[in-house]
């Protein structure tokens, strides 16, 4: 008896394990299955109400307003947001005529599961791109058979899936570099700004020291007594005119002997051409302008020539054009010195005293006549040919400490308007600016340049043209196919680049690109389309952007 209860009891289970594990109706996904397991009657998925046999399920009539009793048939496909509008039986009353199902499943063993539009059901074509099994033709309308594929597919999407998870692993690992090159560049940025604030600390404290030099130099330089120039005696200035003489006249004999030797020179030449004409002409040619030439040159031949120079007159010239500085025969300088009376040396009584003594009279005086110059007393030195070397060097002194500190204000200024810059997320963009990526494109080569300019330049040769410099970072959705070389934009939220205010297009605006990236192992422009009139879009790929969705970093996708 209880071998008997056993027995009866794995029968129900089994029976119970073969209804949990009954087929599904064809066409109906995983995902559903739970509205299909009745096995009397089913019910409408979006509207429970209605319910119908299990007959009624995938017998080629639309009864259910969302279709779902049509799971793998097209009886339904006028329901399908993926189908051409069509007119079908609508049902009366507040009825859900939405399509329940997303299409008709297939499953594509060894391979990704899909589903196909339910137009594509039994329409003679073999759709192996979404449905690799063959599973969509089961009717074998007009004598197709399309066979189970998906062997070879999935061997190849895994083959390609695999390159793309290593590509998608390369890409990430890029950013992380680029990441950390960009933080590296942004610390220098920083460690730059505190070392110009210090520097211009300094600079600021040695600008204030020498504007107080230069206000001394020239308060000493206004108390300073000058000697008249007028002063100087008779012989004194004699000797400085006949030195100023004496070198015109040896600047004017350096000068006409060179134009001498270069006439000597010339007549050699022409002595030359014409020696060697008379040797080589033809005495029968009848030409009587070439036979009085050379009669003329054996006339001019045969006459004496004066000796123009010899090495011992050149020698006496070499001597005469030296400078009185290197040949010592007049020492100007002991004719230069100005006279001095005995009243002079009366008034350097301050030579015989001490060398402490000295320096505080010496000063004591300079102090006195100073307040008697700002005290109106005195008149001040008013000698304007020229200022004395102490106040020129102080001035030029303060001047290069100004420039100085002007220039590293400019670049402290320049370095803090750098870090407020957007280098996108993580700054990422910092590392890449002022690189650029090229791309062949019929006649031309198009040119992006982070966060420069793009530009377009002929293969022919020519001038190139400014597509647009950058303005800033934007962002943009997009909505495309990615091929199966990854090289695309994919769909979602995509980082964009704004470059503006280019070139000016002849009778249109100025020039402008909008560059859209996504994520790629490396660096490189995919396509280039003018949507405008000179109005561009480039589609690029970086590592830049793996992994960034609405400003975020996240785990790479597969957008490759």
């Amino acid at each position: 008896m209880k071998h008997l209860d056993v027995f009866l009891l794995s029968g129900v289970v089994a029976q119970a394990i073969a209804a949990a594990e009954a087929p599904r109706p064809r066409g109906v996904g995983p995902e559903f299955a739970k509205f299909y397991k009745s096995s009397d009657t089913f019910s409408c998925i979006s509207n429970p109400s209605i319910s119908l046999s299990l007959s009624q399920i995938n017998d080629d009539f639309c009864d259910c307003p969302d279709g779902s009793d049509e799971p793998g048939t097209s009886a339904c496909s006028h329901l399908s947001p993926l189908s051409p509008s069509s007119l079908g039986a609508v049902p009366v009353g507040n009825a859900d005529i939405t399509l329940a199902l997303p299409g008709y499943y297939c499953k594509n063993k060894g391979h990704q599961p899909s589903y196909v539009p339910f137009t594509n059901i039994n329409d003679g074509v073999c759709d192996y791109d979404l449905c690799c099994d063959g599973s969509d033709e089961w009717a074998k309308v007009g004598g197709v058979k399309c066979e189970d594929k998906c062997k070879e597919v999935g061997k190849e999407w895994r083959k390609q899936d695999e390159q793309r998870q290593k590509a998608l692993g390369i890409a990430g690992k890029r950013r992380k570099e680029l990441v950390a090159d960009a933080a590296k560049l942004g610390q220098e940025v920083q460690d730059r700004i505190q070392s110009l604030e210090t520097e211009i600390q300094g600079a600021e404290m040695k600008v204030k020291s020498l504007e107080v030099d230069l206000a001394e130099a020239e308060r000493q330089d206004r108390g300073k007594v000058v000697k008249s120039p007028g002063k100087a005696g008779k012989l004194s200035m004699l000797s400085q005119l006949a030195k100023d003489r004496i070198e015109e006249l040896r600047e004017a004999l350096v000068d006409i002997r060179g134009q001498r030797d270069t006439g000597k020179a010339r007549i050699a030449e022409l002595e030359g051409i014409l020696s060697t004409f008379k040797e080589e002409y033809n005495p029968n040619f009848n030409d009587e302008g070439v036979k009085r030439a050379v009669r003329s040159w054996e006339d001019y031949a045969a006459r004496d020539k004066p000796t123009i120079s010899d090495d011992a007159h050149d020698r006496d010239l070499d001597e005469i054009a030296k400078p009185d500085s290197e040949t010592g025969v007049i020492k100007w300088s002991e004719w230069e010195e100005p006279e001095e009376s005995d009243v002079d040396v009366l008034y350097k009584i301050e030579a015989y005293l001490p060398a402490s003594v000295r320096d505080w009279v010496d000063q004591k005086l300079r102090d006195l006549r100073l307040l008697l110059i700002e005290n109106g007393i005195l008149a001040p030195n008013r000698n304007a040919d020229s200022e004395s070397k102490e106040v020129e060097n102080a001035r030029n002194a303060l001047k290069a400490a100004q420039d100085a500190l002007n220039g590293s204000n400019k670049q402290l200024n320049e370095h803090k308007d750098d870090l407020g810059k957007d280098y996108g997320l993580d700054d990422v963009f910092r590392a890449l600016e002022g690189q650029c990526v090229s791309k062949d494109s019929g006649e031309y080569t198009y040119e992006l340049c982070w966060l420069g300019q793009t530009r377009q330049k002929s293969k022919k040769g020519g001038s190139q043209t400014t597509m647009g410099n950058f303005v800033r970072m934007d962002s943009v959705m997009v909505d495309d196919e990615v091929p199966p070389d990854g090289k695309g934009l994919g769909s979602g939220q995509r980082v964009a680049l704004r470059y503006e205010n280019g070139q000016h297009c002849w009778n249109g605006p100025n020039r402008s690109t909008l560059v859209v990236l996504a994520c790629a192992e490396k660096d490189e422009v995919w396509k280039i389309t003018e949507e405008e009139k000179c109005v561009y879009r480039m589609e690029v790929g970086t590592p830049a952007v793996c992994g960034i969705s609405n400003g975020k970093t996240e785990t790479p996708r597969d957008e490759l």
